[in-house]
């Protein structure tokens, strides 16, 4: 029996076609098509594995390493956090907590596409964030270095990925120059897995949905690396962003949010991926640009009391918004730009204004500890893999349905109805063997010895050591 893993109803992606390469099932590029749940016989439905579009990389989703700071950390890899205006530098735990947060929410959506944890925790916007702050940090050193640095870190893990995706493709008959919407640019194209400047090309339908992966499984596996091409662009951009937040920070930080309500709203249409990229840009730039405002201290010298008022008036127009323009799934505010843009500005403003800046996780967060260590030294690992990773479930799953006491009807039933219970508790350890397999080009990346598992252990244990050793003198 074979579980057909959730897909998207590609539909033609013209250039101006609201499903474009970075928008994936349930969660469409803004505006986007999606369809419902189904899994073969399980479902009724068929159930779209939503791509954290503009959708939220750490992404990206940020990296740094608890116990191991790094110097030159990056965004949705870097293992670095980033030391607040006026205090000791340093880790600060409450960062990494929150990027961990970000990843973990991020791997959740795409396998349930459950719209109400956009409003929940806007993942994406929160790593953008703290990728601001980050930046922001590192640009006391000449910006050169740093913009290098940045993508000296990005690239490796990118063609890792690239490297078995494009093999899995080609494998599988694809070949790039046969778009559906007659761009003869595919192999051009294909330089955007090498740097992602732009959209890379990749198969709507590939194989069979009787086949081993689902045939939209390219879709859902490429559909990530939108975060990579924004993640670039605003490192590209910091230094002139910077420059100007300096001399104008309230324009600066405001301006993203104005551009959204242009280009997001309909206002102005930038037709194909050049328009995808751009409100991309809009609407997480504000975010990017309160990473500075913490790092520069500026959110600090506000009253919590106003600050946070503010921002609660600026996530209640986005709600407001987004209950008058709701897309294909309803309240997700990854089909609802303006939306998007500012309840995700407003909850970072609000994450970081009650920022505690721990030096170590308090209390009971401390036994989480090693794993927070972990996912923020291998981000960028687990957002480029997390996808095809979900996907890899469903093959696995369904060899459970050639057990002998799988023909009974209650058994296969039992199984139909906790199928993705079954996907969510099997994805973890397959993401842990991405981290062994692959995160050690994270660490080469960034110049630094290969490790398998980077959680912090070591660290603690010497620090426990000393603790012994200054015990015993008293």
């Amino acid at each position: 029996m074979t579980q057909g893993y959730p897909s998207q109803s590609p539909g033609s992606p013209g250039p101006e076609s609201p499903v474009h390469a970075y928008g994936g099932p349930a969660e469409p590029s803004y505006g986007g098509t999606a369809t419902g749940p189904s899994y073969g016989s399980a479902y009724d439905a068929l159930y779209g594995l939503p791509q954290q579009r503009t959708t939220d990389v750490t992404d990206l989703a940020d990296v740094p390493a608890a116990a191991e700071p790094d110097p030159q950390p990056t965004a949705p890899e870097e293992p670095a956090a980033p030391a607040k205006a006026g205090k000791p530098g340093g880790r600060d735990r409450y960062l990494d907590l929150l990027r961990s947060l970000a990843l973990v929410r991020v791997v959740v959506y795409h396998l349930f596409g459950w719209a109400w944890l956009t409003v929940l925790f806007p993942s994406m916007g929160v790593m953008f964030a703290l990728a601001g702050s980050l930046m922001a940090r590192s640009l006391n050193r000449p910006a050169l270095s740093v913009i290098r640095g940045r993508v000296r870190r990005l690239l490796p893990p990118l063609w890792a990925f690239s490297a078995v995706a494009l093999a899995m493709m080609f494998a599988g008959g694809w070949n790039p120059t046969d778009n559906p919407d007659g761009s003869t640019w595919g192999i051009v194209e294909l330089f955007n897995y090498i740097v992602p400047v732009g959209a890379p090309p990749f198969p709507w339908s590939l194989g069979s949905k009787s086949g081993l992966l689902e045939n939209t499984w390219a879709v859902q596996a490429a559909g990530v690396l939108w975060y990579l091409r924004a993640y670039l662009w605003f490192v590209v951009a910091s230094p002139l962003l910077l420059w100007a937040f300096r001399r104008l920070p309230w324009v600066t930080l405001v301006a993203p949010l104005a551009l959204t309500a242009i280009v997001g709203t309909g206002v102005v249409k930038i037709p194909g991926e050049t328009g995808n990229a751009v409100t991309d840009f809009a609407v997480y730039g504000g975010c990017w640009v309160l990473g500075f405002a913490h790092q520069e201290g500026l959110l600090k010298q506000i009253p919590r009391y106003v600050a946070v008022s503010v921002a609660g008036l600026v996530m209640a127009f986005g709600l407001w918004w987004a209950s008058g323009h709701q897309g294909p799934d309803g309240w997700d505010l990854n089909d609802i730009p303006l939306a998007q843009a500012t309840w995700s500005f407003g909850f970072v403003v609000i994450l970081l204004q009650y920022s505690p800046s721990w030096q170590e996780l308090p209390g009971r967060l401390a036994r989480w500890d090693k794993l927070v260590t972990l996912s923020n030294n291998r981000a960028v690992t687990i957002y480029l893999w997390h996808n095809l990773l979900i996907i890899s479930t469903v093959p696995i799953i369904d060899l459970a349905y050639s057990l002998p006491f799988m023909e009974n009807a209650r058994a296969t039933a039992a199984l139909d109805s906790s199928y993705m219970l079954w996907m969510f508790a099997l994805v973890w350890p397959l993401i842990g063997l991405a981290i062994v397999a692959f995160g050690w080009v994270e660490d080469i990346a960034a110049k630094r010895s290969p490790r398998l598992w980077p959680n912090g252990a070591k660290k603690g244990r010497q620090k426990e050591r000393q603790k012994g050793r200054q015990r015993a003198r008293r």
